[in-house]
């Protein structure tokens, strides 16, 4: 229910927008996407209803699952993915497992309610459970693998059966039915019948809105989590639990370093900041608090002054945490100032990050030029990009769109669905939609490297203050 009130939501500021810009209503769409949080679990039976609720990115609970099957398949299989959480609810004999018809991910269940497709794109079906990137659909050898693991259960369904189809990009993955519009539009306005791209997660969008989908590139998305991507041009070595094997919108293989937490903590601040400031009788909006905020951080000591923060709201699995303690600590000495605040908070946003990448680019030695940054991290001008190329020790470019995230890279896949030049390959499609939107890359300041090092080093040792918070305080 808080889905569809949300789309509906959505859609009514998209009409209220359009009549402001225009002078028009929308009654018909020449093309449409939908994108979600990535992965997660969405159970129905044949009936189409929920046999549980929607398991999220942020439900650490599935390490068993995770561990087995990654020693199963010799393949990184991540707590979050769709298959860690099936085959958690299969350790634990969970009783709706005989009633399954299928599974999917949030972005797949609204393309499924709109279309009546079971169907999902490349990248987003990447998370849910292994996708040969030679052929370009689930890894055969994994499912049969899987198969024979579970047999002994007697389950009356086979895990292929509950996947949904892989649509490639640039494809059509059905089109919007007559529910499916009122769904969108309650008013009846719109008209059915718009083809649908195959949907994606957040993680294909932020590739696509940031055009890092050629091998040797890379973006980072930065907001509620963080993640940075590296599009390969060879496999890894090895499995790395602290590293996704995921795909582009466009089938090529990305190792990916997820981390669940990044600015929710730092929110939080600022909500408790701008409360402050009301007692005081001053009224600042959301967007002034930041843009006067943030460029604190930047004037700060360059380790933060020896202050330290842990901006777990949920569990993190890059160290080992199932469930977070938001932690703020410092030495009794320490520079305990606002700019030091500011700053250790946004270092520790990056923290868990660093350490899978320092997996992809130490252990691996996986090498991009840039990296292209977008969400809500990036929407105070220079800030953030400065840290991030701090943390990633990597020049740092944003798209003008940055803080639009996901939603302008689903447009964008909506349009190359449709798009007139139908042997156009999605890199030659963005070159000419996005074109000189991306602004010039940011190059890390040797002194920020240096002292985020430092930070990194203090975060580090001081995980075991984490690890007591959650063990103690509950």
């Amino acid at each position: 229910e808080a889905v569809w009130q949300g789309v509906a939501a959505c859609y009514a500021d998209l009409l209220a927008d359009v009549q402001r810009r225009h002078g028009c209503g929308v009654t018909r769409l020449a093309a449409a996407g939908f994108s979600a949080m990535m992965h997660g679990y969405i159970a129905v039976d044949e009936a189409g209803e929920l046999l549980v609720p929607f398991r999220t990115w942020r439900n650490n609970f599935t390490g068993q699952a995770a561990a087995e099957l990654t020693q199963l398949f010799s393949w990184p299989i991540p707590q979050r993915w769709s298959i860690a959480h099936l085959y958690q609810a299969i350790l634990k004999g969970e009783k709706h497992l005989p009633s399954l018809a299928g599974i999917t991910t949030l972005a797949g269940y609204v393309h499924w309610k709109l279309t009546g497709e079971w169907s999902i794109g490349i990248g987003d079906a990447s998370g849910m459970f292994p996708v040969d990137p030679e052929s370009q659909a689930w890894d055969a050898g994994m499912l049969a693998a899987f198969d024979a693991h579970i047999a002994e259960r007697r389950y009356p369904w086979k895990l292929a059966d509950l996947l949904p189809r892989i649509v490639p990009v640039g494809q059509s993955a059905g089109r919007l039915g007559q529910n499916g519009a009122k769904l969108l539009d309650p008013s009846g306005g719109l008209q059915p019948g718009a083809p649908l791209c195959p949907p994606e997660g957040d993680a294909g969008t932020g590739m696509v809105v940031t055009n890092a989908i050629r091998p040797r590139t890379g973006n980072v998305s930065a907001g509620t989590s963080v993640f940075a991507m590296l599009v390969l041009d060879r496999k890894l070595s090895r499995a790395h639990p602290e590293i996704d094997l995921v795909l582009t919108p466009d089938g090529r293989l990305v190792g990916m370093a997820h981390s669940n937490n990044c600015t929710s903590d730092f929110n939080a601040w600022m909500a408790l900041f701008a409360e402050a400031a009301r007692a005081l009788g001053a009224e600042v909006s959301d967007a002034d608090l930041y843009d006067r905020f943030m460029p604190l951080a930047l004037e700060g000591d360059a380790d933060a002054g020896g202050l330290l923060a842990y901006g777990y709201i949920s569990g993190e699995h890059l160290p080992g945490f199932a469930e977070g303690r938001p932690l703020f600590v410092r030495q009794p000495d320490g520079a305990f100032t606002l700019a030091n605040f500011v700053r250790a908070h946004l270092f520790s946003a990056l923290g868990a990050l660093r350490t899978g990448l320092d997996v992809l680019t130490g252990q691996e030695g996986v090498r991009v030029e840039e990296l292209c940054g977008h969400g809500g991290f990036f929407k105070t001008p220079g800030v953030g990009q400065r840290i991030m190329a701090a943390a990633t020790n990597t020049p740092v470019s944003v798209p003008r769109t940055a803080g639009e995230g996901g939603a302008w890279g689903m447009a964008l896949l909506a349009a190359y669905a449709v798009r007139e030049q139908r042997d156009t390959l999605l890199p030659d499609f963005l070159d000419a939609v996005i074109g000189d939107s991306i602004c010039s890359a940011l190059a890390p300041r040797p002194e920020d490297v240096h002292g985020l090092n430092r930070y990194f080093q203090r975060y580090t040792a001081g995980l075991p203050i984490e690890a007591a918070a959650v063990e103690r305080f509950r």
